[in-house]
């Protein structure tokens, strides 16, 4: 078998920044005239490794602050790492910061050609890319305008112009495509499309899970500075969201329940949730009767002051099963046992497909179908009934009961990819599900 070539190594890449309470401590340090330490050190990065093979598409997620930003600076030589080493393999073209290359005072055409020189391009080889970069910015005569007159719409369409066109074997792009209006979006991952076919490398920074899960071939979740992972698109989004709700396993534990967020963790110690309540929540599921297939396999986590404890999928003659015809209607089940009072318990059920794209769903409170409070020991029975218009395929259904705390948004159960629909269809139309068009032909 052909050996994979790297296009990207990083290697114990750390980044510390010192933070000073103020800055006349600053400067003491510098003249030095500081008789001791007088900053903080904040770690961006904290020993990340990182391997990415020519012609991948790897995306990186993580929560605001988290150092997606700064090792892609330190990969493309905008920021110098503090401790580590970074390998490229490649020429690369980076869509960073917004504005990152350009000069205000030029216009457009000016820092294509600035940008081009950058990078390593001679006036003769931009003279021939520039039809084409002028063509997919498509911003009409702003090209002959000082660029701090620009949108940001048009900037991005400039800048991403510039770096989509100049044959980069390398691209990384760090959220500037959700600046630019939709229909760009589109000619831009047409562009990504591309780029994929022809075996070129693109990292790609983006808050969209939809279009990590849709172009990425692996992805890496960063948190706080540290890699606490990488997998396939829908396993590293799954996790992400249990970041999100402060409820991912510290990568030493095996516990998969642990609470990383302390105002998680103290809201279920007021209520008084036990760890007993947690173990015989997973005897009562461990016990349900369930004739749909069941993922054994299943991503689970809450504070457990509220636990499903059953749940199906039924057909529109109200038989459990894993099979829906496309049209008809269907039922999902489950039942929710209350280990404490709850103020207002949010009930959800969420429809995604095999690569982890969430195609559909909806809660008790988009709904406005029960915005109740809950009593301890109480069990509710939910059941959400709609005509399935989905195409033939294989889906996973995930269930959550959640709710708000003052402001905090808190988990207390989900069942991620629980059980597998297969919708059966003798007519499967465009996208992901069917529109029923009426046609009229005269």
């Amino acid at each position: 078998m052909e050996e994979r070539k790297i296009a990207i190594q990083a290697t114990g890449v750390e980044k510390v920044y010192k933070l000073y309470d103020k800055p006349s401590d600053r400067l003491k340090e510098a003249l030095g005239l500081s008789g001791k330490k007088k900053y903080r050190e904040h770690y961006a990065l904290k020993g990340v490794d990182m391997t990415i093979y020519q012609g991948e598409t790897v995306g990186i997620i993580g929560t605001n602050g988290s150092g997606k930003s700064t090792i892609l600076k330190i990969i493309t030589g905008v920021l110098n790492a503090t401790k580590g080493n970074v390998e490229v393999n490649g020429r690369i073209s980076a869509l960073l910061e917004l504005g990152a290359g350009f000069n205000m005072e030029y216009n457009g055409i000016e820092n294509v050609y600035l940008n081009g020189t950058m990078i390593g391009f001679s006036k003769k080889e931009i003279d021939e890319k520039l039809p084409d970069i002028l063509e997919f910015a498509d911003i009409g005569e702003y090209v002959n305008q000082p660029v701090k007159t620009y949108s940001s719409g048009m900037f991005v369409r400039l800048a991403f112009a510039v770096a989509i066109n100049i044959e980069p074997e390398i691209l990384i792009v760090d959220e500037a495509l959700s600046v630019g209006d939709v229909f760009f979006q589109a000619k831009c991952y047409h562009k990504f499309e591309e780029f994929k076919k022809l075996g070129k490398t693109i990292v790609f920074v983006s808050h969209d899970l939809s279009s990590i899960s849709k172009y990425c071939d692996r992805v890496v979740l960063l948190n706080q500075g540290v890699k606490l992972g990488e997998g396939t698109p829908k396993e590293m989004i799954d996790a992400y969201k249990q970041v999100l709700v402060g409820q991912y396993p510290l990568p030493d534990s095996d516990d998969q329940n642990l609470l990383h967020d302390e105002s998680i963790t103290s809201a279920a110690r007021k209520a008084g949730c036990t760890e007993n309540d947690g173990a015989e929540a997973g005897k009562a599921k461990d016990s349900t009767q369930n004739a749909n297939v069941q993922n054994p396999d299943l991503l689970e986590y809450g504070t457990r002051q509220a636990v499903i404890e059953e749940y199906d999928v039924e057909d529109g003659q109200g038989r459990r099963t894993g099979a829906i015809i496309k049209g008809q209607k269907c039922s999902v089940h489950m039942s929710v046992r209350f280990l404490q009072d709850i103020e207002a318990p949010i009930f959800a059920f969420t429809i995604k497909n095999i690569k982890g794209v969430e195609i559909t769903g909806t809660n008790t409170m988009v709904e406005k179908a029960f915005l109740q409070p809950v009593k301890k020991g109480e069990v509710k029975h939910i059941t959400f009934t709609q005509k399935i218009d989905l195409q033939g395929g294989e889906y996973l259904l995930s269930l959550g009961v959640t709710g708000y705390e003052k402001e905090n948004f808190v988990v207390y159960h989900r069942l991620y990819d629980v059980l597998n629909i297969t919708v059966i269809s003798d007519k499967d139309t465009v996208g992901y599900y069917d529109m029923n068009s009426e046609i009229t032909v005269r």
